[in-house]
């Protein structure tokens, strides 16, 4: 398995963020092919300070090249595409590979 961790920094406006990633970014992530998982979770600051994070999505994937392949079709663009529309606070992408 392979995941594609998105980690969302914090942005200018939290409530327009979460407004426009609930009603429009994650439909559009749905639409994506041959995701096996999708998670997403607030990040919470430890010892009562702030998260580097605003929110952080795991998409999971069977291969590498399916993860790949999946992004590279026309519903994974429009997913890319979308992120400038709302993370203001920019947005960090990295795949790794899951032992477990």
């Amino acid at each position: 398995m392979v995941k594609l961790t998105v980690l969302y920094g914090p942005p200018q406006d939290p409530a327009a963020f979460d407004e426009h990633y609930e009603n429009i970014h994650v439909p559009l992530a749905a639409q994506i092919p041959n995701v096996q998982r999708f998670e997403a979770g607030r990040a919470v600051g430890m010892d009562g300070g702030a998260a580097p994070y605003h929110l952080i999505a795991e998409l999971w994937f069977e291969s590498a090249e399916q993860l790949q392949e999946s992004m590279s079709s026309p519903e994974g663009q429009a997913a890319a595409d979308d992120i400038p529309n709302f993370a203001t606070g920019g947005a960090t992408m990295f795949a790794s590979e899951v032992n477990a």
